[in-house]
């Protein structure tokens, strides 16, 4: 009975573990990043898994080639389709995904909402987009959305796949010590953040606002409200038309 007690809750508990799976061609460039700071806390505290899988790994030359000339003529070099689709299908032969993600420069843009919304599954691949670009079949039949972290243009898409997945395990429970801290992050609310001060008190002459040592903390929500749609409306007031009010 406890043997069969002790399985149940383990079950429930990996059932829990957001797994993400990064291909690349350059690991070595996300490994320190993914084992430091919130995402090796949360890695340890078993609440996520992050595999790194080397693109390379999946090409079938002697040369562990994974790129080729585009058709029609034009500079660059593309991924091909053969070694990202062994790569997908691989991991799909091991479990279901809810997402497959290409990072990508066109792609939707990576926002809060989206990030939420990517926290609340459980399998996701994010296929780190290199070189000119890729095979444009991998857009249409291997990916199921492709996301961006501005219009610009980097090396290759190792960054983005680590701010993604930075993103989105600190939002998984348990992760984060204080869960109302990601409640309160700048565009949880359509709303960026209000300012935040800590001792002392005064420095070189400089105050920290009254009323955040008033220990009124009605007047300090207020406060904190009217600081957040201020700094909202001039810094990024386009964030004011996702609010109700």
């Amino acid at each position: 009975m406890e043997t069969t007690c002790a399985t149940t809750i383990f079950i429930n508990f990996v059932a829990l573990m957001m797994r993400i799976d990064i291909i690349t061609v350059l690991p070595e460039m996300l490994e320190g990043f993914l084992h430091t700071s919130i995402l090796k806390r949360a890695q340890d505290k078993g609440l996520a898994h992050i595999e790194l899988h080397n693109l390379r790994d999946y090409a079938t030359n002697k040369w562990k080639r994974v790129d080729d000339y585009p058709f029609g003529g034009d500079a660059g070099m593309v991924m091909q389709i053969e070694p990202v689709d062994r790569a997908i299908q691989a991991l799909k032969a091991e479990r279901e995904y809810d997402d497959v993600i290409f990072t990508s420069p066109d792609g939707e843009m990576l926002s809060q909402p989206l990030v939420n919304e990517l926290s609340l599954e459980q399998n996701l691949i994010i296929l780190c987009g290199h070189y000119k670009g890729v095979d444009h079949r991998v857009r249409e039949h291997l990916v199921t959305r492709e996301i961006s972290v501005g219009d610009y243009v980097l090396t290759g898409g190792e960054l983005p796949a680590a701010i993604i997945a930075d993103a989105v395990v600190r939002l998984v429970p348990g992760v984060l010590g204080n869960e109302e801290s990601a409640l309160s992050d700048s565009f949880q609310d359509s709303l960026l953040a209000p300012p935040v001060y800590t001792r002392p008190a005064e420095y070189n002459g400089w105050r920290v606002p009254d009323v955040l040592l008033s220990g009124h903390q009605a007047k300090i929500e207020e406060w904190k409200l009217e600081q957040s749609i201020e700094r909202t409306k001039r810094l990024r007031p386009y964030l004011m038309q996702g609010r109700s009010s």
